[in-house]
């Protein structure tokens, strides 16, 4: 009796399976203000003054859109720049600017600006003053 319920138990079960990996993945919210959709992390962080590991100062101005981060406004290094949310591999938020080649990857403890073109740091351990 249990060899002919095995075969329907486990058509049942793949069956299950699949349908489930055919579902679009929910918002989880992870505490701290840390949300996940679709693959992206979405992190709680400020707008304002940031201060980095070797004294670069920068100020970013966040633009949410539907409780999403999706534009940063950089003040850095005297200059101006808006950076638009780019979806990245990892899910972590990435903010590029094409014409500048800046890159700024928010972490849940610090910041990190990029030159997008050779992918060295500019600043480093940026932390909301």
């Amino acid at each position: 009796m249990m060899r002919t319920a095995l075969p329907a138990l486990t058509a049942a079960a793949m069956a299950l399976g699949l349908s489930a990996c055919a579902l679009q993945p929910p918002t989880v919210a992870t505490g701290g203000g840390i949300s996940e959709q679709a693959g992206q992390f979405e992190f709680a962080l400020p707008s304002g003054d940031y201060r980095c590991e070797r004294g670069e100062r920068l100020q970013l101005q966040r633009e949410m859109a539907n409780a999403v981060n999706h534009r940063i406004q950089l003040a850095w290094n005297g200059g101006q720049y808006q950076l638009e949310r780019d979806p990245s591999y990892s899910g972590l938020p990435r903010f590029e600017d094409a014409a500048s080649g800046l890159v700024w990857i928010d972490l849940p403890w610090k910041g990190l600006l990029l030159d997008g073109r050779t992918q060295k740091p500019l600043a480093n351990e940026c932390r909301a003053a």
